[in-house]
């Protein structure tokens, strides 16, 4: 018999009522005790009801191979050379779930779907060795890639059990079959994406488990999610406002458990009547899908055919371009900015639920918007900030607002995903062509502009990014869904020129987040990430000067991509990551302009104007003075108005002192 499994399982609630909790309980609303009788059971709890679980624990090696050295380490240290330190804290884990009545535990080790994993060999064979007579039987589980050679020392592993991705890799099974088939390994196909929304197709699913079931035997295979389904929604039957077509289409983390469990059961034999029907379904739904995919816009697909080299290309090289945006601007040497957002009151936030409700007409909102636009620009003023931002109080997210703006996307009420933390997001769904029927953001940037006589840099959202915070399409590539959104964000570039806005930035945060796991696939992925951005903003005259952010990655890595882009300015995260990315500049050079974040937006800690000072000197050792912007490591809209206002002070006077003091 063919056994069924899920990795994990998504932890927000079915009405998110555990991030509530887990907030409430950091805001100090909730007692421990509180907090636990909404979610957090233990392994003996659920045993106690009646249900045996298969705990997951990270595995030691990924969870050490993946930490950071602290800044007081010495030079070399690797913090796996804390392994035999850290094992005799898992055995301890591992017997205590044993002793409690746990016959399996899955143990992660993602990271052995890179190519780094090549030079843990020796710590997996140590580690493992020591973990397995003392453990319940060990699942080691593997997700969002490839083994590839690395597959050669785990099948020797002690492991009960070895669970692969077949929805990012299927074209792996072959060699693992081979590889586990001479000894008694479990083997464990994810063939239920863990990672997408769309419905799975029970006959190529079936296709990939009946293989390994002819070659090890049914008692040998597991059907499982190809990961945690921490990365979906929780259910469907949240969603009140997708049609019956829409609903027919996605499947989320309570029915992907269901379409593991109806596959296993069909690779068993089961004779069952709802499973026959159950699949017979899953037929019908999955030839109605392809048939709408057949159907597409046949203008977006010529457009994009139709690009050509010179629409990636600006008019002008960057050293043309900047003499003619000095003049366009207006901007002092070290000129000051911000990364867009600024803070998401309660107020505005009450007033997009009322639009939402139909409680205010649209006009009613409008003005309110353009007052809190207009404060903002008063305190940017007031401040002395050279570049200003409109503020984005009209948008919730910085995806799904683009995405509720262009043809292609559907949304949910309640797919709520993690971010981060207790950070939660509801991805837009690329569901056919993408288009711009109109323009998105240019009456709040004109507004803006027209209230003042400093520059405003107009804000978009990257192609990239998009499709990479979206739950993309299944039927084409991303590269092809990637360009038409480039194009969409081309003719809001040039309208927003058209409109009288001198500069754009066009928000990058997931490129480097989208690269693929392993080395040799960069280039396929870049190949398309980069044209897209250049297609999105080279559509403008050489007077408007393009800005890109980009934040949460170490960038070290692609910096020449980062150099390919040819923005005007970019924007990145330097603070947080202790100016470490400073050293990239002196490794590859770098002829543009850019911004460094000179704080860490991420704490309310207010940046004092002597450590902004001693920052502009830092990246002075790395940077001409008349490359450098002086701006927030990132957005602003998680900040109170108290600590942003007394940083972006400092953050002034300390761009006012590098101007005199830098001559």
């Amino acid at each position: 018999m063919v056994a069924s499994s899920v990795l994990g399982f998504p932890r927000i609630g079915a009405n998110r009522e555990v991030k509530k909790a887990v907030e409430g309980y950091w805001a100090g609303k909730l007692s421990a005790d509180e907090l636990t009788k909404v979610a957090l059971e233990e392994f003996t709890e659920a045993k106690n009801i009646g249900v045996t679980t298969r705990p997951v624990v990270l595995g030691p090696v990924t969870f050490l191979a993946l930490g950071k050295a602290t800044k007081d380490a010495k030079a070399g240290f690797r913090p796996v050379s804390l392994l035999p330190k850290l094992l005799p804290v898992y055995k301890q884990l591992l017997a205590d779930l044993k002793a409690a009545g746990a016959e399996s535990v899955q143990i992660d080790e993602p990271i052995l779907v890179l190519d780094v994993a090549a030079t843990y060999e020796k710590e997996f064979i140590t580690a493992y060795s020591e973990l397995a007579p003392v453990s319940p039987k060990l699942v080691l589980a593997t997700y969002y890639g490839r083994l590839d050679s690395n597959l050669t020392f785990v099948a020797k592993l002690p492991i009960a059990g070895l669970h692969i991705d077949l929805d990012r890799a299927p074209a792996q099974l072959d060699q693992v079959i081979a590889a586990v088939k001479p000894s008694n390994i479990i083997l464990s196909l994810g063939v239920v994406s863990g990672r997408n929304i769309w419905k799975s197709d029970f006959q190529a699913a079936l296709k990939l488990g009946q293989k390994a079931v002819e070659a090890i035997g049914a008692e040998r295979v597991i059907i499982a999610t190809s990961s945690s389904l921490l990365h979906t929604p929780v259910t469907l039957a949240a969603e009140k406002k997708l049609t019956p077509e829409q609903q027919d289409w996605f499947s989320f983390a309570l029915e992907k458990a269901s379409e593991v469990s109806t596959i296993a059961s069909v690779l068993s034999g089961s004779q069952d009547a709802k499973v026959t029907e159950a699949l017979e379904a899953n037929k019908v739904s999955i030839a109605k899908r392809r048939e709408f995919e057949r159907t597409s816009d046949d203008a977006v697909r010529k457009r994009v055919a139709a690009i050509t080299p010179e629409m990636l290309e600006r008019k002008s090289p960057f050293a043309v371009r900047k003499e003619i945006q000095v003049k366009q601007l207006g901007l002092p040497k070290f000129p000051t900015t911000t990364i867009g957002s600024f803070p998401q009151t309660q107020e505005i936030r009450t007033a997009r639920a009322k639009l939402g409700k139909k409680e205010i007409t649209e006009e009613e909102y409008k003005t309110f918007i353009k007052k809190e636009i207009e404060s903002v620009v008063r305190i940017q003023e007031k401040i002395g900030l050279d570049l200003l931002v409109h503020g984005e109080p009209e948008r919730n997210d910085m995806v799904q607002y683009f995405g509720e703006r262009l043809h292609g996307f559907v949304f949910t009420q309640n797919g709520w995903v993690q971010s981060y933390g207790s950070r939660y997001v509801r991805p837009p769904i690329i569901v056919s062509d993408v288009s711009r029927p109109g323009p998105i953001t240019v009456e709040w940037s004109s507004y803006a502009q027209s209230v003042t006589q400093k520059p405003m840099k107009g804000m978009l959202t990257g192609p990239v990014t998009i499709l990479n915070w979206s739950f993309p399409r299944a039927d084409v590539s991303r590269e092809i869904q990637c360009k038409q959104l480039a194009l969409a964000l081309r003719d809001e570039v040039v309208d927003l020129e058209k409109a009288g806005i001198k500069a754009v930035q066009v928000d990058e945060p997931a490129l480097r987040e989208g690269l693929p796991l392993r080395k040799p696939d960069w280039d396929a992925y870049l190949s398309w990430a980069l044209p897209s951005f250049k297609i999105a903003t080279a559509g403008v005259t050489d007077a408007l000067q393009t800005h890109s952010h980009f934040c949460y990655s170490d960038f070290g890595d692609i910096f020449p991509s980062i150099q390919a882009l040819d923005a005007d300015v970019i924007s990145i995260e330097a603070s947080k990551s202790d100016m470490k990315l400073l050293s990239t500049f002196k490794q590859y050079g770098y002829s543009n302009q850019i911004g460094p974040g000179v704080y860490d937006i991420h704490s309310p800690r207010v940046p004092s104007e002597q450590e902004i000072k001693d920052r502009i000197k830092a990246m002075l050792e790395f940077l001409s003075p008349d490359q450098l912007f002086i701006n927030p490591d990132c957005g602003l809209k998680t900040r109170a108005w108290k600590e942003t206002e007394a940083s972006l002070i400092n953050l002034v006077n300390a761009a006012r002192w590098a101007r005199q003091t830098y001559q």
